[in-house]
C-alpha cells in the first residue's frame, strides 16, 4: 500500500495549497491513501467544518487535529458525524468523536489510523499515550484484519516521538510525528519494520514563525510584549510530509521517503 501523509495545515495559504495541489500530487505518487493533519486549517487554530470538508474534497482520505482539536466550536458536532476526521485518542474523556478509524483504498485494503498527544511541554495534562496506543494496536495488528496502521503522535518532545516510534516498531507500519511545523531530517525505517519521522512538518507558509506572520512573532521575542493576535502567513506554502510504501502481508514499511512540494523549502519528490 502507499500512503501519503501530510503534516499540520496551516491557514489560507496551507488551505490553498491541498485544494490546488494535492490532487496532481496523489496522481504522481499513486497515492492509494492520503492522510492529512488539519490541526491549524483555520486561522492557525483548529478547523471549520466547512474547512474540512474542503480537505476532505481536495483529496484527503482523512483528518487528523491536535490540542487544537475543538478551538473550532463546529467542529464539536461535525467530528461526530464524519467518521474520516478523528482527534486524539487520550483527549479529554468526555471529548466528542473517536481517536482511532479505519479507511480502505480502492481495492478493500484497510489502514488503521491512530492519533495521539505527547504529555512533554504539552498545555494540559493529556492520558498517558503508551497506553491509550497500546489497546488500539493490540486488537489491530498490521496484516491482519488491517493491512497497514498509521500513528499521528502530535508532540512537542523529540524525545517523546522518538519513543513513541520505538513503542509502536513492529505493530504499526509509520508512526509520524506533527505539532512543531519543521520537517525533520531522520526518516528511517525502524528495526521491526516501522517507517518513522519525528516530524511531517507544515502545509503553510515558511517565510514565516511556525507559519504565522513574522512581525508579532518577532515583537513578542524581542520586547517580551503582545500588541496583536498571531495571524497565519499567506505566501506560497510548501506540502511537506511522507510517502510509505507498505507490505499487505505484514504492514511492515518498503520505504520511507520525505516530500516537500512547492514554497520555499528545497524540493523532495520521492522517486
Amino acid at each position: 500500500m502507499k500512503i501519503l501523509f501530510l503534516g499540520d495545515v496551516m491557514g489560507r495559504s496551507g488551505r490553498r495549497a491541498i485544494t490546488e495541489r494535492l490532487a496532481g500530487l496523489r496522481a504522481r505518487l499513486k497515492a492509494d491513501l492520503v492522510v492529512v493533519n488539519a490541526e491549524n486549517a483555520s486561522g492557525g487554530r483548529g478547523v471549520t467544518a466547512g474547512h474540512a470538508q474542503l480537505l476532505l474534497e481536495a483529496g484527503a482520505d482523512a483528518l487528523t487535529l491536535g490540542d487544537h482539536a475543538f478551538d473550532q466550536k463546529d467542529m464539536l458536532a461535525y467530528i461526530d458525524r464524519e467518521p474520516r476526521i478523528i482527534r486524539p485518542l487520550n483527549f479529554a474523556r468526555d471529548a466528542p468523536g473517536r481517536g482511532h478509524t479505519i479507511i480502505s483504498d480502492t481495492r478493500g485494503r484497510k489502514l488503521l489510523l491512530v492519533q495521539v498527544l505527547g504529555q512533554v511541554f504539552m498545555s494540559r495534562p493529556y492520558d498517558d499515550p503508551f497506553s491509550a496506543l497500546d489497546g488500539v494496536l493490540r486488537a489491530h495488528p498490521p496484516g491482519g484484519m488491517v493491512q497497514a496502521a498509521l500513528v499521528d503522535i502530535h508532540a512537542e518532545a523529540t524525545s517523546e516521538k522518538m519513543a513513541v516510534g520505538h513503542f509502536c516498531d513492529g505493530r504499526a507500519s509509520l508512526v509520524v510525528g506533527t505539532h512543531t511545523h519543521v520537517p525533520t531530517a531522520d526518516a528511517q525505517i525502524l528495526s521491526r519494520g516501522t517507517a518513522y519521522l519525528t516530524d511531517a512538518g507544515m502545509c503553510g507558509d515558511y517565510d514565516s514563525v511556525i507559519g504565522m506572520d513574522k512581525a508579532e512573532p518577532l515583537r513578542r521575542f524581542i520586547t517580551g510584549m503582545a500588541r496583536d493576535r498571531f495571524v497565519p502567513a499567506e505566501g506560497e506554502a510548501t506540502l511537506s510530509g511522507v510517502f510509505v510504501e507498505t507490505d499487505d502481508r505484514t504492514g511492515q514499511a518498503r520505504s520511507i521517503q520525505p516530500v516537500r512540494d512547492g514554497g520555499r523549502l528545497a524540493q523532495t519528490h520521492p522517486a
